[in-house]
């Protein structure tokens, strides 16, 4: 009986950990997206005599110095940071996890040149690759796109190729090969099972450190400019009226503590239950 609670109370703790985590980040994008089905004020109109009033029946998040209705522009800042780090995650994914497999397999020149550029990039401080780019082209989220992207893909390079190589020299794949399996079959039957879920725990680390980034850039105003919505800029326009409106400058931290909260808590630790077990 012992042994029975030992193994089914870590699954249990892991699966509520998971289910809490999807019911936060459902609720941040219903939060999300609710305005573009039902309609709702628009986050940049502005409104001088309502500047920094508190919550209330009628705004349930109240107004910003500008008269502008905070939660209109919660939702679009929420909406901006998870397309963007669901977009630059998979970005990176998809080509990290591909060239990951490829120096796995050939190894030689192509597992150094692929090696060499990940780490010639790697030399490079994350933060400071996105700035460069956001410094060519400023005032666009494209270029922040794409800079977090160059940044993610590394890791996903990295895991994959140290994981993979190994399943590669097994013998079960080494039998598959002189079955006359091609490469694609390789890859759906025997590698993509063994590292799916490592991978996807990292897609989920990827986007709550591509949402720091984002919203990082914004308090230091690079980026995404005003007067667009976003998390960290907001943060950085409300910061002077902390005493006046202690509520407005809080909901913008809040909601980036939900986000990245939900996304580790997704991610999980589904080893330690395999462990127990």
């Amino acid at each position: 009986m012992s042994s029975l609670v030992s193994t089914q109370t870590p699954a249990l703790r892991f699966s509520l950990r998971k289910s809490l985590g999807l019911f936060i980040l459902a609720g941040l994008v219903v939060f999300a997206c609710l305005p573009l089905i039902i309609g709702g004020a628009d986050p940049l109109k502005q409104s001088l005599r309502l500047s920094l009033q508190p919550p209330s029946s009628a705004a349930w998040f109240g107004y910003d110095h500008l008269g502008r209705s905070m939660a209109a522009r919660l939702a679009a800042a929420l909406r901006l940071s998870l397309g963007l780090a669901l977009l630059s995650v998979v970005t990176a994914m998809v080509p990290g996890i591909l060239l990951g497999v490829l120096a796995a397999w050939r190894g030689g020149f192509i597992d150094r040149a692929i090696g060499a550029v990940s780490e010639s990039l790697l030399a490079l401080p994350g933060l400071l690759l996105v700035l460069m780019l956001t410094a060519i082209v400023p005032d666009n989220p494209a270029m922040l796109y794409l800079g977090i992207s160059l940044v993610l893909w590394i890791e996903y390079f990295r895991v994959t190729r140290a994981l993979a190589r190994p399943i590669l020299n097994s013998p079960a794949v080494e039998a598959s090969r002189l079955l006359g399996f091609g490469p694609l079959y390789i890859l759906k039957r025997h590698v993509w099972p063994e590292i799916s879920a490592i991978l996807l725990r990292l897609g989920a680390f990827g986007a709550a450190s591509a949402i720091m980034a984002i919203a990082a850039l914004g308090f230091v105003s690079v980026g995404v400019r005003p007067p667009t919505p976003e998390l960290g800029l907001m943060m950085i326009e409300l910061l002077p009226y902390y005493e006046e409106a202690p509520h407005a400058l809080l909901q913008p931290i809040a909601v980036i503590f939900l986000m990245v909260l939900a996304l580790q808590l997704l991610a999980g630790r589904q080893d330690s239950g395999k462990e127990t077990a």
